[in-house]
């Protein structure tokens, strides 16, 4: 199954009239009858795995409950609200908050007013789930997390990323906006590691999402919250836990930047997110975390241990379900000498004109594939873009179109003008 591809699948079985007419009335009944048991769950104020049931019937990737609307769903990147069920009311989220976390969490809740963990529901689905305070009620998000590990061929991702993943040491980093699949792609990636290496491998997590298996790796994995209280804090202690492999969820402040660097110039291979577009903004934002006087350094210490910055985003495919696009950045030494100097503008150029060999494209050139392929709309991809003019001159008319095959005749044909 394609984790980023969700297109419906279609049936190769001959048509049988009869069958399929008892089919599609068994089908209308129990969705009836399953929405009606959630309506008196509701109503009820009582019961809510139902719910569930339904986020995974639907395939959908979000569940919300606020206050006063009723459930939505977010199906292929889309909001669905499931209006035929009653309002979602304070008493109910309540309910529900109430059953699924422990009284540490709720403790937690009532001092924050937010809050962040996991939520499994046996034989059915693993949750992400995000609680908050918004204008006096409490609302829920439950992200649905996939039993198994994905692997890389799965998610589709460029197969670079399984060099990457075996790499001894250095800095990768996987970017991209929020809900754009970054813990499915770390994930994929530990996955082929833990099955090709025996490493020890530490990941810090808020929350811990997919759970792993040691194969041929030593898996442990930390929870903020419930096994640390910061990713500074942890990275530390992580150091003195002979990890060879650190997994960092989200690099959120000077602290865990640093330390991260620190550990990839230590010899470790550090693997960790950041919600940023593409690779320019990623180098952007980690020199920006840093104080100026410091900024030089570190400058110089990155372009020294940075090994690949990936950057994604996700799209709504032509036929049905969502497709993801990437831009690569693989480091070489033209690309250490551009970030040492600080001309991180020049990366771009650098990517476009790469060899095949060294796997790196911009993103601008994955949408003019996705584009050339029939996968995606140009208007999507124009909507993606960072870069509209630039895409909108690689992207071919429909004469050209017809002339060329591969993404290096078009940047061919587009240079020639």
């Amino acid at each position: 199954m394609n984790h980023y591809s969700t297109g419906g699948r279609k049936d190769k079985t001959p048509n049988k009239p009869v069958a399929s007419k008892v089919k599609r009335e068994k089908a209308v009944r129990t969705n009836k009858s399953k929405k009606e048991k959630i309506i008196l769950i509701m109503n009820e104020q009582n019961g809510f795995h139902e719910l569930f049931e339904l986020m995974v019937d639907k395939g959908a990737s979000d569940l919300h409950l606020w206050v006063p609307s009723p459930p939505v769903l977010r199906i292929n990147g889309v909001l669905t609200p499931l209006n035929e069920l009653p309002p979602v009311t304070p008493e109910y989220v309540e309910t529900v908050f109430d059953h699924i976390a422990t009284p540490e969490q709720k403790s937690t809740f009532l001092e924050e007013l937010e809050l962040d963990f996991a939520y499994s529901v046996p034989g059915l689905a693993r949750l992400r789930v995000s609680v908050l305070r918004q204008r006096g009620t409490t609302s829920l998000a439950f992200r649905l997390v996939p039993f198994e590990v994905p692997s890389i061929d799965d998610l589709g991702l460029p197969q670079i990323c399984k060099k990457l993943a075996l790499k001894p040491r250095g800095l990768i980093l996987v970017t991209g906006p929020t809900g754009c699949g970054k813990s499915a792609t770390l994930a994929a990636m530990i996955n082929h590691l833990n099955e090709n290496d025996a490493r020890t491998i530490i990941t810090i997590e808020d929350p811990i999402e997919y759970l792993y298996t040691n194969k041929r790796c030593l898996i442990a994995q930390r929870d903020l919250g419930d096994d640390t209280k910061s990713f500074a804090n942890a990275l530390v202690h992580a150091l003195r836990h002979d990890p060879d492999v650190i997994v960092i969820g989200e690099m959120r402040d000077v602290d865990t930047m640093s330390t991260a660097i620190a550990a990839a110039e230590t010899g470790h291979l550090v693997l960790g997110t950041l919600h940023t577009v593409d690779t320019i903004q990623s180098i952007h934002r980690i020199i920006d975390m840093f104080p100026h006087a410091q900024q030089k350094q570190i400058i110089i210490q990155l372009s020294q241990v940075v090994e690949a910055i990936l950057s994604q985003t996700l799209l709504p495919r032509i036929g049905g379900g969502r497709i993801a696009a990437f831009e690569v950045m693989i480091t070489n030494s033209a690309i250490r000498e551009l970030i040492r100097e600080e001309r991180v503008f020049e990366l771009t150029r650098n990517m476009e004109f790469s060899t095949e060999e060294e796997g790196m494209h911009t993103l601008d050139q994955a949408l003019v594939d996705l584009v050339r392929n029939g996968m995606v709309s140009k208007e999507d991809a124009m909507m993606k873009s960072n870069n509209p003019a630039r895409l909108n001159q690689l992207l071919p008319s429909q004469s050209e179109a017809s002339s060329f095959q591969t993404l290096d005749e078009a940047e061919t044909l587009h240079n020639r003008a």
